[in-house]
């Protein structure tokens, strides 16, 4: 891609993304802006309907190619379907944002105390967090491997992934009407994110292939008000994030603009880490 202003580092024109769990929270919001920039966007989640229609809304507010492809990332045949799919369609994949996470279906056994965890719960969510990472990232960088273009990958942590949690935000705290906490489980998946992003940028960057790490923090999303009390007094911002406060990260880590930037854990999260 030939660069002749620092605005054309941002252009994403005619490389084709894959945004897994691209229906979720943050999810729709990276699709948004990958297509905004010019991106030709792979919508990646479990529901076939729904993904269609997203990809549609996009394509037709952007101009730029769009499809939605249903997959189980936890599914080694799912994945690899899914990202030949995408290629036969939209060309060579140039973009991972690698980004599927469950809380499960039974968020009571999801927010169960640690001491009480059940281990079928335990690999419910590690299938999806971590074994769907290892699968998507093996199967889209052995195509970008093989199509030598290099590429950009942009893996989806968690401040938790960084750093132990603190049960005094959980007080009073409740999400969608039940008790809320921070699993073992979930800290742990992404941690292993942090480490699997590290390992892969060492080990691609031959092939100009980019990993990099997007660590939010806290992103509202139907916590009640307590909890954003709480929360807000742990962090310097003294606010939750928006949804929309982390799509710039994205399009960072996914452009050009950082063409110099592996390896690299890029956090959002108030100040949150720093206090």
């Amino acid at each position: 891609m030939r660069i002749e202003t620092y605005r054309d580092l941002f252009d994403l024109s005619a490389k084709t993304a894959i945004v897994t769990g691209g229906l979720g929270i943050l999810g729709r919001h990276f699709c948004t802006g990958l297509a905004e920039f010019g991106a030709r966007v792979a919508v990646i989640d479990l529901n076939e309907a729904e993904v269609e229609q997203f990809s549609k809304e996009l394509e037709q507010r952007y101009g730029t190619l769009c499809i939605g492809v249903p997959c189980d990332v936890s599914s080694p045949l799912s994945v690899q379907r899914m990202v030949q799919r995408v290629a036969k369609v939209l060309g060579p994949i140039q973009i991972l944002v690698n980004n599927a996470a469950s809380k499960s279906n039974d968020l009571q056994a999801f927010f169960a105390p640690f001491e009480n965890y059940t281990l079928e719960q335990w690999r419910k969510v590690t299938s999806v967090n971590l074994d769907g990472m290892f699968l998507v990232a093996q199967a889209v960088g052995k195509h970008m491997i093989e199509h030598g273009r290099g590429g950009s990958i942009v893996q989806t942590s968690s401040i938790y992934g960084l750093m132990g949690p603190d049960d005094r935000i959980y007080e009073g705290s409740n999400y969608l009407g039940g008790a809320i906490n921070t699993p073992a489980v979930y800290a742990a998946t992404k941690a292993g994110v942090i480490g699997l992003t590290k390992y892969l940028a060492t080990r691609w960057a031959k092939h100009g292939i980019r990993v990099n790490t997007l660590i939010p923090g806290g992103v509202e999303s139907g916590q009640n008000h307590q909890f954003l009390k709480n929360y807000a007094h742990r962090v310097p911002m003294q606010r939750m994030a928006q949804p929309r406060e982390l799509v710039g990260a994205v399009l960072f880590l996914a452009s050009e603009a950082s063409s110099y930037v592996t390896g690299h854990n890029l956090i959002v999260d108030g100040g949150l880490h720093a206090w």
